[in-house]
Order: C-alpha cells, then structure tokens, then sequence
C-alpha cells in the first residue's frame, strides 16, 4: 500500500517529515485519493482563531475512494461478512460491487423522502447491514449523517434529534441483543412526540415485532429498498463540507455535538487504519464496536472501506448464545485482525476458560484495544489467550474529538509495551504541561495530555456552538488543543494513558458525564442534590456510584437506588445506571459552592489518609459524616 509505513526507520522519517513540512506530507497523501477537483491549499488557520481547514477548495465524495474505486477495481471483493445476532441465522456477504449497488439504491430511497444535500439525518439502529448502507449513504447523496446508539433512552434520542434538526430518522422495528429484544420503533415514536423538525421514518423490518406505523410519516424501509435504482450519482462535496455529528457526554449536561468535515477526516481515517493494524490484501479485519460510536465510524464504516479491506460486521453481543461466540466468528472467518474494548476483554477472561480452549484462533495475526486506558491483567490474559503471545497488540488512544487513532503502536513496526498507547503517528504533536500549562520538557514525566497543532481529522466545531467548542477544548491551555486525558511519557517518549482529568467517567469504553447523570438524579422526587463520581470496576473500568442527599433523612440508600436507576434508564439509557447509591447528609463544597468530587473519590476508594486540607471547604465537617455512610 503506497505510503504504508513498514519499518521502525520508515515510522522515525514520515513523522519527522510530517513534522517538519505538514503541507507537503499530507499532500501527497492525498493524491493518491479520487478528486472531482484538487485542493488550493492544503492547510490554513490555527488553534488561536479556531478556523482550521484542510484541502480548501478541494471538491470530492468519501463514498466514492470508499466504494467506487474498489467496485471497479476488485469488484468481487468481499467487502462486508455480515453475522447475525443468532448462529442460526444465515450470514449475509457483499463485495465491493454488491454494497456500492446497496448504497445506490439507499441513496434514491434518502431523495425520494426529499433529502438533500446538508439535510440532517438521524440513525437509531441495532448492527444490521442497512445500518452501515445507510450511513454510506447519507454521505453519497451530500447529506449529514448523525447516529445515536440504539441504548438510549428516547429523551436523549429526542435531545439529539432536536440539537441537530433531523428532518428524517431511520431505525428498525426491533433489535435483537443477545436474548433480549429492545423496541427500537417504540422508543423513536416515544421521542418523536418531541421533535417538530423529523418530516419521515424510515423503519426497517428486522423482528417482525408488532410496531405502529405513522400514515404519512413512517415507511417501510425493505419495501423502498426493493424498489429503488441501483445508480446514483454522488454528490460533490467541498472539502470543508460536513460529514457527520456525533454526540459526545461532556462535563455540563448537554452532549456535545461534534461535526466533522469531509476530506481531512477521511484522510485521517483512512492513514490511521492502514498504518495502525497494517491490514494486507488478502485478511480479514474485525472491529466489534457498534457504529454508534466514533469507532464504529472510524475503524467500520470509513477506515476499512477506503483501504479495499474485507471485514466483519457482527450484530450480537460477546456472550450470546455463549461465552465463545467472539472466537467462533474468529475461526469461522479466518479472522487476522480483531479490534475491541478492554471491557469486553475483561468480561470474556471473567468467563470459562473453555470457550477459548475450544478456539483455535491460529488465523490472529494482530489485536488491538480502544475506548478506556487497558489494565495489566486484561492485557496479559488477551496476549497469553488470544494472541497465543504471538499477535502485537495495538493499544489505540484517540476520541470522537479526534476522528481517528492519535497515539498507538504500528503492529509488527514499532515496539509494544503493555498497556502503553506508545508513540504518537505521523502529523500528531502531543505534548503534557502542567496545571498552569507550562510545557514538560523531560523525561520522564507526567501531566496533562494536549496537542500542540491541527491534524486532518479533528471535529471543527460542536454543532449549532462553536464557542462552547472553544471554551471545553481551547479555553483551559490557551493556543492548545486539551484532550481532557492525564498521560505519563517514559523515557524513550512512549505514552501510557491515565484517564480523564475531568468530570467524564468511561463505564465500559462509554464516556459519561457526571453532569448528565446528576441532572437527572436530581429529577427525582427524592432527592435534593446529588454528586456522581466513578470508582474501579473489574469488568466495566470504572463504574458509578453517587452521593445522594434526600429530602427524607430515612430513605434508604437501595430503595433509592432502584428507583434513580429507573429515572436514569429512562433520561440516558441503563448504559448510565448507577452501580452504588449512598444517602449522606451534605456534600463537601468550596466556599463558592463548587462540590470536591476529588473528596468523594478519595472516600469511595478508601483513601482516607489522601483527602488533603479539608478546613478550607465550606462545610469541613461534612467529611467525616461522609466516611460514616460509606461505612
């Protein structure tokens, strides 16, 4: 693959180069891709004006270097192994030529709802092939793609439909999960009573659940489909135009919506997934994220598909119909790439050894993890058990923020160190400071993670507020991007991940603000002020727990628990359900009434010999009432 990094040396020369001449690196990178028109530069603003572009001027379609080129050059490439949720269900296979004819046919189904180009649409689904077709597109036919993931709750779905103006929803009647069957349909009608700007849904029938149907509103997508042209002509995008809104939680309770443009993200995609998993013409690449996440964006929809690559796309879940089922996919599709979470990782070491001893998972040539820093044990256990020690395991540090993967090892190029994301990747400058943002210089160290300047695929702004884009990432170490991540930098410059620094807590590779969950905690009868924090959890990571001060001194912390996790499923989604309730009387403040979650970390974790000076909080005493209902 041209411009592949393939050596130590290769990796030390493209980073210096991407360096030193940014505009000239990224350029040629570029042209390896289909253009309708080239670019008239390839990189203007800076962090200070917050007016970054890349390739200005440039006109293109992502689904065109995703599809296109690959339908007419290996038209009967596989593209797409799709595994249903159930092993009794057949599988479903498309080739380049096959999926671009899929797209067409969405594309003539998104016009004749009247869809146009710079249209927000909003995707509500369970991992079926039409999910990953539809997306495509979206982005084919010029409008923008906005995917919540199927666990939320229908006031978050509403929430994200409203913040973006979706004018029209897709979703499927049902999902399955494992063996549980969540009414995809029903929760969209429920959010839909709230949302004036929706004009057409579009359900497909996956189930054969008993759902309503809208006269006017709702349409069956399989029908349309069926019926639709299998050719579309693409539409020309400028560079700059945006491709997608992906909503993140944030340390205030409104989710951020972050947009991405067209061109550098799909440049940014594109050269992460081939010099990051360093996947060869004939392997098999498998990503277990859902698409409602970043990842599923970066390393699924996009990433894979403009490198040509083979993949598999699985609906189910880990343990469904048992705790083999991962390996199985693995060994029945000859798997040789496989990226998922640490949570899933410590979920299935958690499981009968004899799911993976019944494996032979000889096919694995790379492992990688992404979404939360990954603990030893678990690191271990997937290199001995998995990998058989014989796979690199690229551990991938990176956001929504960022588009794509920012700081990992190249498998089989540089060097894996356990649990380490290890080096930065060609065109990514990180750098730690202090806590008054003064740069840290030596090695070793240890700060507060930022980047230092543009890369093609950072989010531009958060939709519809480009000023609260400014103030949550650029505001906090002026002229610098802060990624909201503490990092520790050895001696050699590899960086390991501590985790966040902020009030987002990562519950099974889901970022999750404290605020979100407060807000709705608080929305309970019960409960006068709640304070929420994230504490060690063996599989999830973290999980949370919250300091809760009810009107009634009485009430006990597990009916509470029950009934706040029911408000929370219902506000979020259970992906935010409470793991522990603890009723106390007050909660530590400063005397400007900031509440010290630091204070309640260190209580829940049981170091008590860390709190540090209390006697400056508003209500010192506090503390020790605390520590009482802790115990």
């Amino acid at each position: 693959m041209k411009y592949r990094v393939e050596s130590k040396d290769q990796y030390q020369q493209f980073y210096q180069t991407s360096m030193e001449d940014q505009n000239k690196y990224w350029e040629e990178r570029a042209q390896t891709f289909t253009w309708f028109k080239k670019w008239d530069s390839v990189q203007t603003g800076n962090f200070k004006d917050l007016n970054v572009e890349w390739f200005s001027g440039g006109k293109l379609n992502i689904t065109v270097n995703a599809l296109d080129r690959h339908a007419e050059n290996t038209p009967d490439k596989v593209a797409i192994f799709w595994e249903p949720n159930d092993p009794k269900e057949s599988p479903i296979q498309y080739t380049y030529k096959e999926l671009l004819e899929k797209v067409n046919q969405f594309a003539n189904v998104l016009a004749g709802q009247g869809i146009e180009k710079g249209d927000r649409i909003c995707f509500y689904m369970s991992m079926v092939p039409e999910f990953l077709i539809g997306v495509l597109a979206t982005a084919r036919i010029g409008a923008v793609h906005s995917v919540v993931f199927g666990g939320f709750s229908a006031k978050a779905l509403a929430e994200r439909i409203n913040d973006c103006d979706a004018k029209l929803v897709v979703t499927n009647d049902e999902a399955y999960r494992g063996n549980k069957i969540v009414p995809l349909k029903n929760i969209t009608d429920e959010a839909l009573e709230k949302c004036s700007c929706v004009k057409s849904v579009l359900c497909l029938k996956r189930t054969g659940g008993n759902i309503k149907m809208q006269e006017g509103r709702d349409h069956w997508l399989n029908e349309l489909l069926d019926l639709a042209d299998k050719e579309f002509q693409p539409a020309e995008m400028d560079a700059e135009d945006p491709l997608f809104i992906l909503y993140t939680s944030g340390s205030t309770g409104k989710p951020k919506g972050l947009q991405h443009t067209t061109a550098g993200y799909m440049l940014w995609a594109s050269e992460t997934y081939k010099n990051v998993f360093q996947v060869g013409d004939n392997d098999i690449y498998w990503c277990t994220a859902d698409i409602g996440w970043i990842t599923g964006h970066s390393y699924i929809t996009y990433g894979p598909l403009l490198n040509g690559s083979t993949q598999v796309m699985f609906e189910g879940i880990p343990t469904f119909p048992d705790a083999g089922r991962f390996w199985q996919i693995v060994d029945k599709y000859r798997v040789t790439h496989f990226y998922t979470a640490p949570t899933a990782i410590r979920a299935l070491e958690a499981c009968d050894e004899k799911f993976v001893n019944e494996a032979n998972l000889s096919s694995l040539k790379v492992l990688g993890t992404v979404g939360e820093p990954i603990n030893i044990e678990a690191w271990n256990w997937y290199n001995e058990k998995i990998g058989k020690k014989n796979c690199p395991i690229v551990d991938t540090w990176w956001q929504t923020e960022t588009g794509g993967i920012m700081i990992s090892t190249l498998a089989g190029v540089t060097d894996v160190i356990p649990c380490h994301a290890t080096l930065p990747l060609p065109g990514v400058c990180p750098m730690l400071v202090d806590n008054e943002g003064n740069e840290i210089t030596s090695n070793p160290a240890e700060g507060n993670l930022c980047i230092d300047r543009p890369w093609p695929g950072m989010a531009r702004t958060i939709y519809g507020d480009h000023e609260r884009y400014r103030q949550t990432y650029f505001s906090t170490y002026p002229g610098k991007y802060f990624t909201g991540d503490g990092a520790r930098r050895d001696k050699n410059g590899n960086y390991r991940i501590t985790g966040r620094v902020d009030d987002v807590i990562n519950v099974s590779g889901h970022r999750i603000g404290t605020a979100e969950v407060e807000d709705a905690i608080n929305e309970h009868e019960a409960i006068v002020e709640s304070a929420v924090i994230g504490v060690p959890h063996d599989i999830k990571g973290e999980s949370l727990v919250a300091f809760m001060i009810p009107f009634h001194s009485d009430s006990s912390s597990q009916d509470l628990l029950t009934s706040v996790n029911e408000l929370i499923t219902k506000e979020i989604g259970a992906i935010a359900k409470l793991e522990k309730a603890i009723v106390v009387p007050g909660l530590p403040k400063t005397r400007s009434g900031k509440i010290m979650r630091r204070i309640l970390r260190k209580v829940a974790s049981g170091e008590l010999d860390k709190l540090g000076d209390t006697s400056t909080l508003l209500n010192p005493e506090i503390v020790d009432e605390i520590i009482k209902a802790m115990k």
